[in-house]
């Protein structure tokens, strides 16, 4: 962000962003602590503290760019841990994060019951720390970093500490994850980014960008999009096979580029807009694409992790579950950056081809 073009004549930063914490208290999410980012450049963020810090809402000026379900925000319900009673809370927005034990469908073996994309998601976090930027003083950068606690007595007991942050005058989010094991026993661990995409960057004509090797999830005879000879990568009109539950999923060993990092994204050139989201492959090797085109819940999920959704118990009889030893910490780097310059739209392109 350039000085002089604000030196001397603010006397309060957030005439140039920064982060406002509030209390939602109306409506289903009544009581939920959230907090608002905004960057200065159009994008705009609301994080939700009592949901993993999790986000919901993301607006770059007047261009939603998450999806938002029916629902929306709710308070933490962490006991909506069996079966499907995950989409009871799914409120949709530009990310969920789901794990941290499990990712997938329900399931139930002799190692318990597990139900839809695991707890994390339905778990406050204890706020560390809020970062406000210091312009005048030269300091741009922003963020918020908290604790979240997946454990009960004698184990498992996963902790995630999350920051979020951004900087002033850029586009971008950055979020940076440790998931330690607390507990005195190795813990199985799988994580899962739900990045949800939706109108109006999400619409007929959009580019979806990636690059790997895929496979549909339930089988190409079971395929009608991720299908060889049908161009999967461009968003469709609203589709009637799509209504209620119609879906359909890509599991993608994501391509990288000489130094490690993977890079997925949208286009929608009819708004000049891109969205770009980098992480290393090393430590999200899978990418799954999901795809919902029902009438009025329309939109496209692009979710790095370090699983396919498929759920602990396929992964440990494929031997690809991860375990964390006790006291053994892994690290996560992801970062969304939302591109309007077309030179910065050509390369984006350009690099992921």
């Amino acid at each position: 962000m350039n000085h002089p073009d604000w030196q001397d004549k603010i006397g309060n930063s957030h005439q140039l962003g920064g982060i406002e914490t509030a209390v939602l208290d109306n409506g289903a999410g009544r009581g939920t602590r959230i907090a608002w980012v905004n960057t200065g450049t159009g994008l705009r963020y609301k994080v939700v503290l009592d949901r993993a810090m999790d986000i919901a809402d993301a607006f770059f000026n007047q261009h939603s760019l998450a999806w938002l379900s029916h629902l929306g925000i709710t308070p933490p319900q962490p006991f909506s841990d069996k079966g499907i009673d995950w989409l009871r809370t799914f409120g949709g927005g530009l990310l969920t994060t789901c794990g941290l034990t499990h990712v997938g469908g329900p399931e139930s073996d002799q190692y318990g019951e597990r139900g839809l994309h695991g707890e994390i998601g339905n778990l406050p976090a204890e706020i560390e720390s809020i970062v406000q930027p210091d312009p005048r003083a030269g300091k741009l950068d922003m963020s918020i970093t908290g604790i979240i606690r997946q454990t009960k007595p004698f184990g498992p007991s996963l902790e995630l500490r999350r920051t979020i942050s951004s900087t002033l005058g850029q586009a971008s989010i950055r979020i940076q994850d440790e998931v330690i094991n607390r507990g005195n026993t190795p813990a199985p661990h799988m994580l899962l980014y739900h990045f949800n995409f939706g109108w109006p960057l999400v619409d007929e004509g959009t580019q979806l960008l990636w690059e790997g090797t895929w496979q549909p999830r339930n089988g190409p005879e079971n395929a009608t999009i991720f299908r060889e000879g049908n161009n999967f990568r461009q968003c469709p009109p609203p589709l009637d096979d799509h209504l209620g539950s119609g879906e359909e999923v890509a599991i993608i060993d994501v391509a990288a580029d000489a130094a490690g990092q993977s890079t997925c994204g949208l286009h929608n050139e009819k708004l000049g807009l891109a969205v770009a989201l980098c992480f290393p492959k090393q430590q999200l090797p899978w990418l799954t694409n999901w795809q919902h085109w029902g009438r009025n819940e329309y939109v496209t999920g692009l979710e790095p992790g370090t699983h396919p959704p498929v759920g602990q118990a396929r992964a440990r009889e494929e031997g690809t579950l991860l375990f964390l030893e006790p006291g053994q910490k892994s690290t996560y780097t992801l970062e969304l950056e939302v591109l309007t310059q077309t030179e910065s739209i050509k390369h984006f392109l350009k690099g992921i081809h």
